[in-house]
């Protein structure tokens, strides 16, 4: 049976918004899954194991014409991985240790089909923030509050704007999806039921 249907398992309104414009229709699937990892684990390696454990929780229940999609994105400063914070204070925290540096952002995918077919990759961005006050950091945090994202920012948000000096490697990463490798690996993966899979309204 052709694989028809992407499903993307994903509270995320930034991947929602990547993935609609990126013209590929898409169905939302959610449901709690763990998001601990095991502490031998190093930056990319993180992204990547919570993605495919995203994406084992819905492995069972897939339909033969259905490909999902799962995501992970963390920061990391140096080895420290930075998750969402807790609360506000743990957020002005995490932006007081990233201001003036630079910092990796990476976002593990997976994309998983019934009959077993898999891949698990990640992308990589370089992300410097110019020195931010207290005041800017506070600011920030009570206006927007960054408690759903890694690292406790949006690159697309305020502080993006004024704080984010230099990015290497892709926006749409540090947003939350490599929209570019996405794509790629779909096609891949997919071979011809790629064009239907775009093609449906």
């Amino acid at each position: 049976m052709p694989i028809t249907h992407l499903l993307l398992a994903s509270n995320s309104p930034r991947r929602r918004q990547l993935l609609t414009e990126l013209g590929l229709p898409y169905e939302i699937r959610l449901k709690e899954v763990d998001e601990e990892f095991p502490p031998h684990l190093r930056r990319a390696e993180v992204a990547e194991f919570l993605a495919a454990r995203k994406a084992a929780a819905y492995r069972e229940e897939l339909a033969a014409n259905e490909v999902i999609l799962t995501a992970d994105t963390i920061v990391c400063l140096d080895e420290d991985v930075l998750n969402k914070p807790a609360d506000a204070a743990e957020a002005i925290q995490m932006l007081t240790r990233l201001q003036g540096r630079t910092h990796d952002v990476f976002t593990g995918v997976c994309l998983l089909t019934s009959d077993g077919r898999q891949v698990v990759f990640s992308d990589q961005t370089r992300v410097t923030f110019r020195p931010l006050s207290l005041a800017e950091i506070e600011f920030y945090v009570k206006k927007y509050q960054p408690l759903d994202k890694a690292g406790a920012y949006g690159a697309q948000d305020w502080i993006g704007m004024v704080g984010v000096t230099r990015l290497e490697g892709s926006y749409f990463n540090v947003m939350g999806l490599p929209v570019h490798r996405v794509w790629e690996e779909l096609e891949q993966l997919l071979g011809e039921d790629f064009v239907g899979l775009v093609g449906r309204k």
